[in-house]
């Protein structure tokens, strides 16, 4: 799936606050709990050297004592029966130790010959503090909720523009606008990208139009010699005194002539900038009927017999003039490499194969049948060339997205299927 460039902005804007976001909360984090740990060590240690100073300077009792702090007075080899046996076998020092579910910190100091035991529980500072850091990532996750939403707005303001220039550009590939209006940007950057746009643009259209001139003009230049051609082979066909040779040579440029017209007929179709949009519903029995019939003479002059197994109901959504094209290149091959034997034009599970037993092609020339004028490494006697037919053939069934494949074997015929689209 391909991101627009949107969210490709937007995506990666937001990643970027989100990780910075993180990061400088995990950092807050870590400080506020180094600060929070100097800070109880620093308390600990005033709180203890104030206790030791009012005990050295009255023996007999202990600072006042609230329900936080507690303190007791052990002999130097003997301990509080007061004091719990995992503490009172602490060395000197302050500890960290869970009691009751609760962190509590004990400080262990020796003097003279007795050890003093000072127990803080600073839990409710520590609640407190716990709430203020989720609070903290609390609000960095609604800050990334606010950065997304952010970095949405900013990527359309940021390819607003961007998207405009694509919505001209598409309206001059449907030629309703004569160009792009390069007042209506902004950034420079995109101005010279109009400006070459409209270059281009102004380049192809001239190009377009002098191609449609000369296919207009070839259209009529090779297609007048051409009807000439055939109305002077039909003219002589009838002449008297013709003997069978000569009837076969006018037959035979009669054929050329025919070739020659439907090959320009397919290279003025391919020149053409048509789409599956010129597609209709047609008859499809009835097609290969009209396409067979300047066939049917030479099918008769040889052994081959011809099979047409087309539902009379089938109706597929083609282009008529490209599909005829097709056909009589296929049918063109198949009666040219095909002696003996049958042509069939079948219709099955969606496909139309035109198959005949003819010569059929080696496996080592099958990839290259749509390659143009290529022709087999075989002798000259049954070298099958393929010229631009079925090169034709594949350029028209890829235009109009038509599959087409190929089954061939040397000496066991040839098997061409189209898959066509049913209406």
């Amino acid at each position: 799936m391909h991101l627009s460039l949107r969210k490709k902005v937007a995506l990666a804007f937001s990643a970027v606050t989100i990780v910075l976001l993180v990061t400088q909360a995990l950092g807050v984090r870590l400080l506020a709990e180094a600060q929070e740990e100097r800070l109880i060590t620093a308390l600990i240690r005033d709180d203890i050297a104030s206790v030791v100073r009012g005990y050295e300077a009255a023996p007999s009792t202990l600072p006042p004592l609230d329900d936080r702090l507690n303190g007791y007075l052990s002999a130097a080899d003997s301990s509080s029966p007061a004091l719990p046996t995992t503490v009172a076998q602490l060395p000197p020092g302050t500890h960290e130790l869970i009691a009751d579910g609760r962190e509590i910190h004990v400080t262990i100091v020796p003097f003279n010959h007795v050890r003093l035991y000072r127990v803080y529980n600073f839990s409710v500072y520590e609640k407190h503090f716990k709430e203020v850091i989720n609070a903290l990532m609390a609000t960095t996750g609604v800050f990334a909720l606010v950065a997304i939403w952010l970095a949405f707005g900013l990527s359309g303001m940021l390819v607003r523009q961007v998207a405009n220039l694509a919505n001209q550009v598409t309206k001059l590939r449907q030629d309703s606008e004569p160009s792009i209006q390069s007042g209506e940007f902004d950034e420079q950057e995109l101005i010279g990208l109009v400006d070459a746009f409209n270059d281009f643009h102004r380049r192809m259209a001239d190009m377009v139009a002098r191609e449609k001139e000369f296919t207009g003009n070839v259209s009529h230049e090779l297609r007048t010699p051409l009807t000439a051609i055939k109305t002077s082979c039909e003219l002589l066909d009838q002449a008297p005194g013709l003997d069978d040779r000569a009837r076969a040579r006018i037959a035979q440029i009669e054929r050329a002539a025919d070739h020659m017209r439907e090959l320009v007929s397919a290279l003025l179709l391919l020149a053409r900038e048509e789409t599956s949009s010129t597609t209709q519903p047609v008859a499809l029995a009835s097609l290969v009927t009209e396409v067979l019939h300047p066939f049917a003479e030479r099918i008769r002059a040889k052994d081959i017999d011809l099979v047409v197994q087309v539902p009379m109901d089938l109706r597929v959504d083609i282009n008529d003039a490209a599909l005829t094209i097709v056909l009589s290149n296929l049918i063109e091959n198949a009666v040219r490499y095909t002696d003996v034997g049958h042509i069939r034009l079948a219709w099955k599970d969606r496909r139309l194969c035109v198959e005949d037993s003819g010569s059929g092609i080696a496996k080592e020339a099958q990839p290259h049948i749509f390659d143009r004028l290529y022709r087999g490494d075989q002798a000259e006697s049954v070298a099958r060339g393929f010229g631009l037919g079925l090169a034709i053939v594949q350029k028209l069934c890829a235009r109009y997205g038509w599959p087409v494949t190929v089954d061939s074997a040397l000496g066991q015929g040839t098997r061409v299927s189209l898959r066509l689209p049913v209406v």
